[in-house]
């Protein structure tokens, strides 16, 4: 499926939906575990490992020296976390709930 094709926005649609309504963390991780591939499930887990050593104000080559990822994914998590009304900025605030 290419980026562009209407069923992705389709599907993802339909999974954030559903995800957010269940109140079941294990159930959650279980889902995206069995959804993902190893490499995937690393790859998501480091960009979003990236995003909150941002929000730490870690520099940005200790960051890629220390999760193993290139410059231009940390430099896109960076634009992304300074947008007005930041996806990421907001899901950071509702980790700290926890």
């Amino acid at each position: 499926m290419e980026t562009d094709d209407p069923r992705v926005v389709e599907n993802i649609g339909e999974l954030s939906r559903t995800l957010s309504r269940l109140n079941d963390s294990e159930l959650i991780e279980s889902f995206l575990r069995c959804l993902l591939t190893p490499a995937e499930t690393a790859d998501i887990a480091a960009r979003w490992a990236l995003v909150k050593s941002l929000k730490q104000k870690i520099p940005q080559r200790k960051i890629a020296k220390d999760l193993g990822i290139s410059l231009c994914k940390i430099t896109r998590g960076s634009r992304e976390l300074k947008k007005s009304n930041s996806a990421f900025e907001r899901i950071l605030r509702e980790t700290q709930k926890d």
